[in-house]
């Protein structure tokens, strides 16, 4: 079934556009992504030989796309040193098999901007940034650090709305700004709220902009409604 929010606008045909959704499109995803646990000993320490079977489980059993190091993974309970070296290991034990999506989000716009680079250098695929959390930022804050990811990322973006969790709510007016930035490719929506997504699908029908469910509950509706896949 052909998605709603990846059908191409003929009226919307400007040189612009027509670049923007063909990057968008090339680069598509869908299917099942799994957000990664990182396994951990007593001590507190990584487990790396349990985090390349877990890997390697979900690569024998046709998982379509991993994240490593989202907030599944509990990157704010590690050092800077440990999120790089786990996405470095995702990445290498994966060798292209799947794409690869790095949990790049933080707090603090340097340091989103900062893990953003890093996971495009080990060859990460995508990244995946959630709303900064704790802060509250306005809306306008939302957009410029965003903005700053994207534009210091050589890696496509994902953006992450888990209010809930964060504290911090993506507005859908934000998110179509955000649409715009050139190298924000789409959102992992786990607010639950079936009426926003309509509106969203709605909205960006025909541009590109990749919808993710992140909501067990709704993730079947979103999906019936247009979203391209879920993570889980």
């Amino acid at each position: 079934m052909q998605d709603i929010a990846l059908g191409f606008d003929k009226q919307n045909t400007s040189i612009v556009n027509i670049a923007i959704w063909l990057v968008r499109n090339k680069r598509m995803i869908t299917g099942s992504i799994v957000a990664l646990a990182t396994p951990m000993k007593v001590n507190g320490d990584i487990d790396w030989e349990a985090l390349r079977r877990l890997v390697n489980f979900h690569l024998e059993n046709g998982t379509d796309g991993i994240v490593a190091a989202g907030t599944t993974g509990e990157p704010t309970t590690m050092s800077f040193a440990e999120h790089f070296d786990v996405i470095r290991s995702v990445v290498e034990e994966v060798n292209g098999r799947i794409p690869v999506i790095a949990g790049t989000g933080a707090n603090a716009t340097s340091e989103a901007v900062e893990l953003a680079r890093y996971a495009g250098e080990v060859g990460a695929d995508y990244c995946l940034s959630v709303c900064p959390y704790y802060n509250k930022p306005t809306q306008e804050g939302l957009y410029q650090h965003f903005k700053a990811v994207a534009e210091g990322s050589k890696l496509p973006v994902i953006l992450y709305n888990v209010p809930g969790r964060t504290c911090s709510d993506l507005y859908n007016e934000t998110v179509l700004r955000l649409a715009e930035v050139n190298n924000i490719i789409g959102l992992k929506d786990a607010t639950g709220n079936l009426e926003r997504a309509e509106d969203l699908i709605t909205r960006l029908k025909g541009s590109g902009f990749m919808l993710y469910s992140g909501d067990d509950a709704t993730a079947c509706d979103f999906m019936l409604m247009g979203a391209m896949a879920i993570s889980l």
